[in-house]
Order: structure tokens, then C-alpha cells, then sequence
């Protein structure tokens, strides 16, 4: 079943007028994360990666990432697109989210700005941010894109979304 796009309001995207491949750019607001009450991660020189039907993917370089919260990488799955990731557990004050951050260490040529950067899923932890504005993670669990109000669908990664 093809989706039916919602059409976006004055100031919103629409995840169908993403590109597919997806395309990286530079992301001006500043990006935070925050996991058992603790900020681990902020900055203003992140990424985000936009891809049809896909929320956006925001990327920290390591140098915003604090000092001791992500676990050591271990291998994980490759992206078409990006080429193969590494995951990480990722520690915040008392709390722990297994596997939930990863990065390209030796990305495709048309991700190379992000080698190394680290994405985390939205859904573990306390908060991600854009600006001021709070993210949901992307339904489903798989994929690690963020979702704002600015932001309209459907989105993939739900129930029955994966043939999209």
C-alpha cells in the first residue's frame, strides 16, 4: 500500500519531499541530548541526513559527545547509503541504553563530512532536541530519525511501513 503524503503547513517539511539517496547537510540549531539528567551531548556543527519517507538523522561530531558515555563500538549493520556503522551503549548519570547510538567510521563518499560523528536514538533517552524544540523518536524502533513538530508524514518504521 503507497502512502498518502500529508501535505505540510506554513514552516513544516514533509519527509516525501526528502530525497532518495538521501542527502547530508549542515544543521544550524543547536542540538542536544540529554540522559539521566544529564547533557551528553550538544553542539552547533552537527548533521542531519534526510531521506524519503525518514524522519531527519542528526549526527554530533565526538568532540560535543561528553567524556565516558558512549561504550566501547562494536559492529553493527551496513547502510546502503552510508555504508557499514558501528554501535555503541551509551551511559548518562545512572542510566544505561544499550546500543543506542552509532556512527559510519569510514563512511561512503557522499557521507565523509560525518565520519565518525555519532547519531543517537531518540527513544532511549530523556531528550533530544533541536533548538528548543523536543524530538519523538521515529515509531518503530529500527530507524534513529527524529521527529518535530515542524515535521509531517506518515513516517517509515511503523507497523506495515517497511515496503515503502
Amino acid at each position: 500500500m503507497r502512502p498518502i503524503p500529508i501535505r505540510p503547513g506554513p514552516g513544516q517539511e514533509s519527509v516525501w519531499d526528502y530525497p532518495r539517496p538521501p542527502r547530508l547537510e549542515p544543521v544550524p540549531e543547536r542540538l542536544t541530548v540529554v540522559l539521566g539528567g544529564r547533557t551528553i551531548a550538544a553542539t552547533t556543527a552537527g548533521f542531519r541526513v534526510l531521506e524519503t519517507s525518514h524522519p531527519p538523522t542528526y549526527y554530533f561530531p565526538p568532540q560535543d559527545i561528553a567524556a565516558g558515555v558512549l561504550g566501547p563500538a562494536r559492529r553493527a549493520g551496513i547502510c546502503e547509503w552510508k555504508g557499514r556503522a558501528v554501535l555503541f551503549d551509551v551511559a548518562g548519570g545512572a542510566e544505561r541504553a544499550p546500543g543506542a547510538a552509532w556512527a559510519y567510521p569510514d563512511p561512503t563518499p557522499g557521507f565523509r563530512p560525518i565520519a565518525g560523528y555519532v547519531a543517537f536514538y531518540a527513544g532511549p533517552m530523556e531528550s533530544c532536541l533541536v533548538g528548543d524544540v523536543r524530538a519523538a523518536p521515529q515509531p518503530g524502533g529500527f530507524y534513529g530519525g527524529w521527529i518535530t513538530p515542524g515535521l509531517v508524514g506518515p513516517f517509515k518504521g511503523g507497523p506495515g511501513t517497511m515496503g515503502w
